[in-house]
């Protein structure tokens, strides 16, 4: 750990962290029960059109990365990250009184420019201090702290709209988004040191791009991790309908969902005890190879269905799935930022901006194909696994010896 100054004890830095990360899986999750509601009452005319709901945070999220991870190198991340939930407040207010698609469309962008701050400055915080297998121990650690909120948000936006309106579930953004902020202010040391921080220039971000480009890892791991990312926003935009509307599981929808996040949550776990010993590398090419197979196997039953087999073998196949995804989201992340860490908060940027990007067409066309069937989504993630995994092995590949 970088001692330029005195840091969190280890529980606490990595809650913070966290909880700094959770705002964009909470900003996701917590309104999922409510899509069909929010659509009737904005006034959408197209059911899957409210998937846009779910999409246009990402977009506001991957525009928001491009900014904050170079202006971070520049002013330090926590100026930054002020300013980044700020940003979200101001979205959340915005989506608290909108009254039609368009205005709750322009607060979600709001809201994931201004979450991409403490999300995407949290990797360039650890990366400050931490590097390669250490790094990714407390990305992984992280993760499987951070899992448990969107495991229970669904559950918490139902119970908010039984006894309120989706209205609210905005509301509770904004006041996670107020802990948090004083939490950070108060307790995390600013962790780039002033003789350390980049004089902000166009020509010096793109000097940092084309430096970037060059890499090899970075670039191969984020188009990766954007495919797979691509899958996972796919499952996010589509979720709803495809438990409620394809399975019928009514009400019962939040624990499916949540059943699937631990999946993630508990592998994250599992990574973080084993990437010391086995690598990166090992771990994330077994999860890839596993989460195509399994798809691609079960693309079998699916047919066989016409498109909705039994609820438990489809929990079974996600269940299995998301663990392999809990292991790639870690690895891919530290894999792309590996050569970056002399540039850590443009880095940052580049791998998270440039895997969002990717994956906002491919997650809108797995979700934008949901026909009442669980075909698109299965299909999704056999055929961007089996993508990620080319990826991948051309990286490695083109990996100078």
């Amino acid at each position: 750990m970088n001692r330029r100054s005195k840091p969190l004890p280890f529980a606490e830095f990595v809650t913070l962290l966290a909880l700094m990360i959770s705002i964009v899986a909470m900003a996701t999750d917590v309104m999922l029960p409510a899509l069909d509601v929010m659509g009737h009452d904005l006034r959408v005319v197209d059911p899957n059109d409210v998937q846009l709901i779910v999409s246009a945070l990402f977009l506001g999220f991957a525009v928001g990365q491009v900014i904050a991870g170079p202006v971070s190198d520049c002013v330090g991340r926590k100026p930054v990250i002020y300013v980044g939930y700020l940003v979200f407040i101001a979205g959340c207010l915005m989506s608290i009184f909108a009254t039609d698609m368009t205005v709750m469309l322009i607060g979600r962008v709001l809201q994931g420019l201004g979450a991409a701050s403490p999300r995407i400055i949290t990797i360039a915080i650890v990366r400050d201090g931490y590097e390669g297998r250490a790094m990714a121990r407390i990305m992984s650690i992280t993760m499987a702290v951070f899992i448990l909120v969107p495991a229970i948000a669904p559950t918490i936006g139902q119970g908010i709209i039984h006894i309120s309106d989706w209205r609210m579930t905005f509301a509770l953004l904004m006041a996670m988004a107020i802990v948090t902020f004083i939490w950070f202010a108060l307790r995390q040391p600013e962790t780039l040191a002033v003789s350390e921080r980049r004089q902000f220039s166009f020509s010096g971000i793109a000097a940092g791009v084309a430096e970037a480009v060059r890499y090899h890892a970075a670039v191969g791991y984020t188009l990766a991790a954007g495919c797979i990312f691509g899958a996972f926003l796919g499952y996010l935009s589509s979720a709803q309908q495809v438990f409620q509307v394809g399975f019928g599981v009514g009400e019962y929808f939040p624990l499916y969902f949540g059943a699937a996040a631990l999946t993630i949550g508990s592998a994250s776990i599992f990574n973080s005890k084993r990437v010391m010993q086995l690598g990166m590398r090992y771990l994330t090419w077994r999860a890839v190879i596993g989460m195509t197979l399994v798809s691609t196997l079960y693309l079998i039953p699916v047919l066989l269905f016409d498109g909705l087999p039994p609820l438990w073998s489809f929990m079974i196949w996600l269940l299995a799935t998301f663990f392999c995804v809990g292991i790639m989201f870690g690895n891919f992340n530290a894999l792309a930022m590996e050569p970056l860490g002399h540039m850590a908060g443009l880095g940052a940027a580049l791998v998270g901006s440039g895997s969002t990007f990717i994956s906002l067409p491919l997650g809108w066309a797995v979700g934008a194909a949901f026909d009442g069937s669980a075909m698109p989504l299965v299909a999704g993630f056999a055929v961007l696994g089996a993508a990620s995994a080319c990826i991948m092995y051309l990286t490695e590949k083109l990996q100078p010896q």
